[in-house]
């Protein structure tokens, strides 16, 4: 099994005009995801991610702080999967309740690098 980032994109906004039982419905769905995915071995961790922070970035000697949401479209939590390959993993994000839920979500699914083939180096599993 390969290890997958699944980052989950969508507008900065879009639970906003959502009804409380709408939202507590794509939570209960979001659970059975993870639950289903657990069961599955298939979930190594998730978590969403919160809507504040900032961007930081270096220009030369110049460091800047900033709004990391200067466009509509920020992403809102990940999960971090186990899967056989490529296509394995996006079947796995197709599933996501986010689809499900919301018109402009979108998956980034990104093969996770465990060595550097050039140094031979192995990037810790763990801290």
């Amino acid at each position: 099994m390969k290890e997958f980032m699944l980052l989950i994109r969508n507008e900065i906004d879009h639970q906003a005009s959502w009804p409380p039982e709408w939202h507590q419905q794509f939570l209960k769905a979001c659970e059975a995801y993870i639950g289903d995915l657990k069961k599955e071995g298939k979930l190594i961790s998730a978590q969403p991610m919160d809507r504040q922070g900032t961007m930081v970035s270096r220009v030369q000697s110049q460091w800047k702080e900033g709004p990391f949401h200067e466009e509509k479209e920020v992403i809102v939590g990940y999960y971090h999967v186990l899967a056989l390959n490529l296509n394995d993993a996006v079947a796995v994000a197709q599933r996501n309740p986010e689809f499900e839920y919301s018109s402009t979500a979108r998956i980034e699914v990104r093969p996770i690098k465990m060595k550097e083939e050039t140094t031979g180096f192995v990037y810790p599993e763990k801290a």
